[in-house]
């Protein structure tokens, strides 16, 4: 093994309280029971041994909301930090990256090494540990394509393993990871392929703002550039001046519906358009509930209660622009986003971020 940039020597780390709304894109969350902080593997393990059963981690904070009464157990700060090498030959590199490394850091590092198959996840805020959890997409990447392993803590068990990607339970937006607290995520085992050039450009957006026809590759470097250009102007690339920022992205999934589902929703849309949707594997749609969401009456820059509101920039993010409002203000327009898009179209949408003491 050889090491990229390596993990810094970890340092005793005191126990805190305070307002989890601090450590959350959001700027929401109540107060916390205590908070510790892990920057190893070894720390994490311990700080979790340590807390027993009620415990909440946190990275990058970019998706999660968590309510007004806080979180009353502990808190772990996940800030472990590194990359190195595993493997490589000729064709591919495969890296071990920590599951505190800042997501975007360890894109950047790939594009600069050489290394394809991240270049279209520029941008996305959060740590690396998050990604496989809510297997993370954009512009037609997922992690789980390059993803070999993960790194886990298993809290049933009380031992370290490593689960392979075959049984990660990868699908859109999930994993075995999302919403269980057995496995927490110490490290992710990526396989990218040497080449200067990007992955096969997949999504249409993208390709139109490259120039290029959908399949072409581009050089690394202007993939990247392009993602985070797109990403910024959507208000999805973090920002202390833009308070378009303070969300935690697309708040709402596409729904995937069946054949059946989807002619129904193309008969109650029949008045406002033709549903954008991409056919997946089977006889399954995917929708977009961007699209709901704008003809349902919520355009973007919609007002909440509090301040909270639609993204002015991109109508799947829910915002909370002035950092002074409550979760309960989000949940608010969230709720009332999701029953007018089901009472509207029959099409109900489910939150992507984790809801920690809060319910939608």
């Amino acid at each position: 093994m050889s090491d990229v940039y390596a993990q810094p020597a970890a340092a005793a780390q005191p126990v805190t309280t305070g307002d989890l709304s601090q450590y959350t894109t959001l700027r929401l969350g109540g107060p916390a029971g205590r908070i510790v902080t892990a920057t190893s593997t070894e720390e994490i393990v311990a700080r979790v041994r340590e807390a027993g059963e009620e415990i909440l981690l946190l990275a990058g904070g970019s998706n999660v909301v968590i309510g007004d009464v806080g979180f009353p157990g502990t808190v772990v700060l996940v800030r472990s930090r590194g990359l190195r090498v595993l493997a490589e030959d000729e064709q591919t590199v495969t890296v071990r990256v920590e599951a505190g490394e800042p997501w975007d850091d360890l894109v950047a590092a790939t594009v600069q090494n050489g290394w394809s198959g991240l270049e279209c996840l520029s941008g996305i805020p959060g740590s690396t540990g998050a990604t496989p959890i809510q297997n993370v997409g954009a512009y037609g990447q997922e992690v789980a394509e390059t993803i070999t392993g993960v790194q886990v803590y298993d809290r049933v068990a009380g031992a370290v393993g490593r689960v392979a990607a075959v049984d990660c339970g990868f699908a859109y937006r999930s994993s075995i990871f999302k919403y269980s607290e057995r496995w927490v995520v110490l490290s992710v085992d990526f396989r990218l392929a040497r080449s200067p050039l990007s992955g096969p450009v997949r999504y249409a957006e993208l390709a139109r703002a490259l120039d290029v026809e959908v399949g072409d590759r581009v050089p690394l470097a202007q993939a990247r550039a392009t993602v985070l250009r797109l990403r910024a102007g959507k208000g999805m690339v973090l920002d202390p001046a833009d308070p378009d920022t303070r969300s935690v992205g697309s708040f709402f999934t596409n729904p995937v519906l069946d054949g059946a589902g989807y002619e129904l929703l193309r008969q109650r849309a029949a008045e406002v358009g033709e549903p954008p949707a991409w056919p997946g594997a089977g006889d399954v749609v995917k929708v977009s509930a961007a699209w709901l969401i704008d003809k349902a009456g919520f355009g973007k820059g919609h007002p909440g209660p509090e301040g909270v509101a639609i993204s002015s920039k991109h109508t799947l993010a829910l915002t909370n622009p002035t950092g002074a409002a409550s979760t309960q203000a989000l949940i608010t327009l969230a709720r009332d986003i999701r029953d007018t898009v089901h009472a509207r179209f029959g099409v109900t949408l489910h939150p992507e971020p984790v809801l920690i003491n809060c319910t939608l």
